[in-house]
């Protein structure tokens, strides 16, 4: 074996069409089929473990895992023979428990199986033409039974157990719907097909009579006990802006062409090639998976439906509609939908759903999301990321990040992260890519399509060509280890090219299509292979061939060159590795009966790794052995395409038609070509182009913008909701202040009772306390007479236990005598028999005696007769003895024959005694495995038997939960009424938003006219001002006409002084005067001063009589309402006066049955009356007679309605008080209402 050990790492890819390929381990953990491995994935932690496939396998064709999630099944096509392979899945690592692979009956593969529901039994279906269904007990490798399904070479798609019986199979296919019951060591049909036979691709139970099934013309049954309860057809919707009409799969459908081997027959392809061209139109049913509340079940291209049983009836109807969605990085995203929905699977707790597509995608979705998603269908997520649907056609990767870059037949560019296993970047184009090289500094590929050959940069978050060549159908190309070069292949034309654009030479000379080409590590040098059997070492400086080795026979399929660039190895369709150097094969080694299709060879030097057409690869170290030393590694289910080791040797990377990419963990064992050390770590740096980066900061600006509106928005949403909070409160502390005074008055009310009770109650015991006492005394008397009664009676009764005694003291010694008389009569009895018994023993023995003379005598003559028989029979062997010693004689003369055939056999024997010392060694070995199995078997019945004790535990556990359950299941259905009344109550809450968006919109109307209103009043105040500066201005003219008045009153007082001093001239004066009034005063003056006081007395006038008027109809109005106020007044009064006649009556009343009641007391001799002096006013004749029996609660029910009467009373003055704050309103003088505060009130009133 060799040193060179590879472990497989991690996976990209799905093979969607093994049947039943996706299903849950546990909660965390699911199991898919990739490449020729099974891979445990671990969705939340994102690892992964690998079950691989059995040695030279062709592929797995179907898997099943058993209910107690234990055992999966695998059913595999191993050198064109069929195997089934039962893996434990508990055990760590995964190993194998049985191998099915020697069958009585012929099959050529099985294409579908399930395991019973305790796991015991598995059920295995053949392909046609022998189509038999195969009942087996797996862990002894017994076949149960065995029947023949169908006759005409029609497909069956599943098979399936009942979930709660062994016993019952249920089969269906291309129209087949069967029911089996395994009896008596057959499997015998229940079921009797009515109606037109149908092609129905999968079922499942539902529950432990009834199966849904679906066919390919999207219409699905249930049956009950194999009859027809139901039926429906999936209706195809029509297309709206979210989700596309279900077209044609074809036109979808990209032009792939999957290997024959990795699908089973009737699976996918099948259903497909004979479905009708009117039939595709049409959803077909290829899945459905059941769950408590139903089952989901695919509906034709991307879409899947849940349908949920009805409460009331015992079917089903459409809940909900999941979609695969539409992915933006593909070529055209219409179509990115358009993939079948090939198998399901939930998880054990019903919270996650898993789909596979016939695109070798992997879809989930969690399904309390379906259940939010109301009106819209749901969409499922890609549960890892999108994979490759087709061959992977190019594989290359790069020194300064942990990227790999493929291409493949699916049209799509993929970017994968082998340090933190996930897909980097994704696009789809038009055509098909053939090859791919990833530059060493990670940031730029070169593609090769159909049409033409692409330089692309590797954005952040894209995938952007920046430099195309016509080479059309570039089907290799490869960067230099510096990176500033690059080699396309176009046909047999190798064109070098720098990293600038600029083409430096074109390589001629291959005859056919070139397959591979190699750089040197200093990248001078290029090696080149092809299907002309050529091996080519071009010179770059010179652009001419160095070496050359010619092997027509041979058409290459890849070449790669040693570190130290001296030897070439290449691989290609005659079965051999070739080292070639110096322009000739210096050596072959044999690849035993597989064709090499890829090498690679460590940067150390040390390790090689080749990939073979079967899948495989071998590691094995260099320089090469000489005999078949290397480790062959199951990896791929289809031929290897490309294979590459990362810059630091650590890690191996291969790809392969069946569209899987695998990434392998390498070391030698010998610690030769350990990992060189990393000088310098991964680089983080990424390209972005400036029109990005520019559209991202415009949009974080909008994004800014739209988040400042929002916060004010919300800023002032929460003003407006802090003043209806505050608003509310306060009406809440009002109303809680209210009913706190409320609750004191009672509580004031209660204390007051309360009060009285004890009162009452401390009375009641002295009255219990009194009685106690006396009938303490009364029974104190009585017991000492009824002990002194006792006492006598003791006396007596010892008296008479005095003479009982004597009386038994008589008749025990009587007994005494007559005991010992018995006594002596019994035992004279058993003496007697005991004489007799010793007489018998006497006679017994002498016959005994008798008996053994006999047995002597007979023994003696059976001696004699065995002595003559003796004889009789030594006389015959003599005889017998004579003729053998004759045939003895015979046999020497024989013998002598037959010993020179035993020379002859003897060197046969000791070729055979070789053969057999090899098979003791062989034996030894098988003893020693023996053994280590037996301890294994020891230690797995040790786990068995824990393992049952862990069983019992959990089914009690299933039990307890099984309870829980029905009772959540409940708590459930109470949910649900309330999310119902819940939901009812959002309608209005809905209607109130409406309103409340109004009442924003009016407001914003609001805000638009305030701010035109703000416009106005600025122009308001703009002309105010304006108005301002003119009042100013006459305000200044104001003034100075203040001013010049009053330097003519200045003037006039001094001409008034001076005509003072005339004043015993009367004429001087008089003219002094007139002169002054000519002086000062102007006619037009006096005319403005008299109309100004004749219109000053018009408006006062006229406003006098306005006022008198009001004054006098105000007089009016209150004379009026006086009046009114005094009736009413009057009326309450009056009212009042009546009331207080009635209260007196029934105070009367009161006091009058008050002695009737002390009466009553004295006659029945309760207490011990004291009548006083009766009233005149009421005689003791006038009375009238009352029976004892008329009113035996009459204080409580007359304390009721004084009660009453005293409420009505405070009624009545609160009104009358809210009547006197009444302005205008007068009450009567003198008038004052009785109170009635308490009983010292109630009898000054009587009296």
């Amino acid at each position: 074996m060799s040193t060179v050990v590879a472990q497989s790492l991690h996976v990209f890819g799905l093979r969607s069409h093994v049947s039943n390929n996706v299903f849950f381990f546990d909660e965390q953990i699911i199991i898919f089929p990739s490449g020729n491995h099974c891979v445990k994935y671990n969705v939340d932690q994102k690892w992964q473990k690998f079950i691989p496939g059995s040695d030279k396998s062709q592929g797995m064709l179907a898997l099943a895992i058993s209910p107690n999630r234990r055992y999966l099944a695998v059913s595999e096509t191993v050198q064109d023979k069929p195997v089934i392979t039962i893996y434990e899945l508990s055990a760590i690592p995964c190993r194998k428990r049985k191998i099915l692979n020697n069958f009585d009956f012929p099959v050529q593969k099985f294409i579908c199986m399930a395991f019973s529901p305790d796991s015991k039994y598995l059920l295995t279906q053949t392909s046609p033409p022998e189509s038999n269904l195969v009942y087996w007990l797996w862990e002894k490798q017994k076949v149960m039974a065995i029947v023949r399904i169908d006759t005409q070479n029609n497909a069956v798609f599943q098979v399936s157990f009942n979930p709660q019986d062994n016993t019952q199979i249920c089969i269906t296919g291309n129209g087949m719907f069967k029911l089996l019951r395994f009896a008596e060591g057959t499997l015998k049909q229940t079921n009797f097909q009515r109606g037109e036979p149908q092609n129905y691709l999968a079922h499942t139970w539902v529950s432990d009579d009834k199966i849904i099934a679906g066919t390919d013309t999207g219409r699905l049954f249930l049956f009950e006990s194999g009859d027809q309860r139901w039926e429906t057809s999936i209706v195809v919707k029509e297309p709206t802006s979210e989700t596309k009409n279900l077209g044609v799969i074809q036109e979808s459908e990209s032009l792939i062409e999957f290997p024959a081997v990795t699908s089973p027959v009737p699976s996918y392809e099948q259903v497909m090639m004979t479905s009708s061209h009117s039939q595709l139109s049409l959803p077909q049913v290829f899945a459905i998976a059941a769950y408590s509340k139903g089952f989901a079940c695919s509906a034709g291209p991307g879409r899947v439906l849940l349908f949920e049983k009805m409460e009331d009836k015992e079917f089903y109807r459409e809940s909900r509609e999941i979609r695969i969605p539409v992915d933006p990085q593909s070529n055209d995203p219409s179509q990115s939908d358009k993939q079948d929905v090939l198998c399901m699977c939930f998880s054990p707790s019903e919270e996650t759903l898993i789909a596979s597509t016939s695109k070798n995608q992997l879809y989930s979705i969690t399904m309390s999301l379906t259940e939010i998603s109301k009106g819209e269908p749901a969409h499922f997520e890609y549960l890892m990321y999108p994979l490759h649907s087709a061959s992977i056609t190019g594989l290359d990767t790069c020194i300064r990040k942990p990227l790999i870059a493929t291409c493949s037949v699916d049209r799509s560019v993929r970017i994968w992260n082998y340090e933190s296993n996930s897909l980097e970047l994704f696009k789809e184009y038009q055509e098909e890519a053939y090859t791919i090289s990833l530059h060493p500094s990670g940031h730029y590929i070169v593609v090769g399509f159909a049409d033409k050959l692409r330089i692309m940069n590797l954005l952040i978050d894209d995938i952007r060509s920046f430099k195309e060549y016509s080479v059309r159908g570039c089907k290799e190309c490869s960067f230099s280890n510096g990176g500033h070069l690059f080699a396309a292949v176009n046909g047999n034309v190798i064109h070098i090219s720098t990293t600038s654009l600029e083409n430096i030479s074109n390589l001629k000379g291959h005859t056919g299509k070139i397959r591979s080409v190699a750089w040197n590590t200093d990248d001078s040098k290029l090696i080149s292979c092809g299907t002309d059997g050529a091996v080519y070492e071009w010179s770059l400086s010179t652009g001419k061939r160095e070496t050359e080795c010619v092997l027509k026979s041979c058409s290459y399929n890849c070449v790669t060159i040693s570190p130290d660039g001296k030897i070439i190895f290449a691989v290609g369709s005659d079965q051999t590795l070739k080292e070639i150097a110096d322009s000739s094969v210096i050596r072959e080694m044999s690849a035993f009966d597989v064709t090499y299709t890829a090498v690679v060879i460590s940067h150390s030097g040390r390790m090689m790794f080749v990939g073979t057409s079967v899948g495989t690869i071998r590691a094995m170290k260099y320089p090469l052995p000489l005999q078949k030393e290397f480790n062959e590694y199951q990896a791929h289910a289809g031929p290897v395409t490309k294979m590459s080791l990362t810059f630091d040797d650590q890690f191996l990377l291969s790809v392969a038609e069946d569209g899987c990419l695998f990434t392998w963990k390498v070391f030698d064992k010998d610690g030769r070509g350990i990992k060189r050390e990393r000088e310098v770590g991964f680089a983080e740096e990424v390209l972005v182009t400036k029109t990005d980066m520019e559209e991202k900061a415009q949009v974080m600006l909008e994004l800014k913008t739209r988040v400042e509106e929002l916060k004010m928005e919300n800023e002032y949403q929460l003003r407006l909701k802090d003043m209806n909070y505050s608003e509310k409160i306060k009406e809440l502390t009002d109303k809680f202040l209210q009913e706190m005074e409320s609750l004191k008055t009672k509580n004031q009310v209660l204390k007051t009772e309360k009060e009285k009770q004890d009162v009452l109650h401390r009375e009641r015991m002295d009255d219990l306390l009194d009685k106690q006492s006396r009938e303490l005394q009364d029974l104190e008397c009585c017991n000492n007479q009824k002990l002194l009664l006792e006492y006598e009676k003791y006396q007596e009764l010892q008296l008479k236990s005095q003479r009982m005694q004597e009386e038994y003291e008589k008749q025990l010694r009587d007994n005494d005598e007559t005991k010992s008389q018995a006594l002596e009569e019994l035992t004279e009895f058993y003496e007697a028999k005991l004489q007799e018994k010793t007489t018998l023993l006497e006679e017994a023995q002498e016959d005994v005696r008798q008996q053994l003379r006999e047995f002597e005598e007979t023994k003696k003559q059976i001696e004699e007769d065995e002595d003559r028989e003796i004889q009789d029979i030594k006389t015959k062997y003599e005889k017998k003895l004579r003729d053998e010693k004759e045939s003895n004689l015979r046999l020497k003369g024989e013998t002598g024959i037959m010993r020179k055939k035993f020379s002859s056999l003897q060197k046969e024997i000791e070729e055979r005694t070789n053969d057999i010392e090899l098979l003791k060694g062989e034996q030894v070995k098988l003893q020693g495995v023996i053994k280590s199995l037996e301890k294994d078997i020891m230690g797995l019945k040790r786990e068995i038997q824990e393992r049952d004790e862990t069983i019992q535990d959990k089914e009690k556990r299933i039990y307890d939960l099984k309870k829980k359950n029905q009772e959540l299941e409940k708590f459930k259905f109470v949910l649900d009424y309330k999310i119902k009344e819940l939901k009812k109550q959002i309608e209005p809450r809905e209607n109130e938003i409406k309103v409340m968006k109004e009442q924003i919109q009016e407001m914003e109307a609001e805000l638009e006219r305030f701010h035109k209103q703000n416009t106005q009043l600025e122009l308001n105040i703009t002309e105010l001002w304006q108005k301002l500066r003119a009042t100013d201005q006459e305000m200044r003219r104001e003034r100075q006409k203040e001013w010049d008045l009053e330097a003519l009153v200045k003037r006039f007082k001094t001409d008034l002084h001076n005509c003072a001093a005339y004043i015993q001239e009367p004429r001087q004066l008089k003219e002094k005067v007139r002169a002054l009034f000519e002086k000062y005063v102007q006619r037009a003056d006096m005319v403005e001063i008299a109309g100004l006081n004749s219109d000053l007395q018009q408006e006062y006038a006229r406003q006098r009589e306005h006022l008198e008027r009001n004054l006098a109809t105000l007089k009016k109005k209150v004379v009026k309402e006086s009046e009114l106020h005094r009736t009413d007044y009057v009326r309450i009064m009056q009212e009042n006066v009546s009331l207080i006649k009635e209260i007196n009556e029934l105070r009367r009343e009161l006091k009058f049955t008050r002695s009737q009641v002390y009466d009553l007391e004295a006659a029945l001799k309760l207490t011990k009356k004291i009548r006083p002096e009766v009233s005149e006013t009421v005689s003791s004749e006038d009375l009238p007679s009352v029976p004892p029996t008329m009113r035996l609660n009459v204080q409580e029910e007359t304390g009721r309605i004084i009660e009453m009467q005293r409420l009505e009373i405070q009624r009545l003055r609160d009104q009358i008080q809210e009547q006197e704050q009444v302005p205008g309103f007068h009450p009567l003088a003198g008038m004052q209402l009785p109170s009635l505060s308490g009983e010292a009130d109630l009898k000054a009133q009587t009296k």
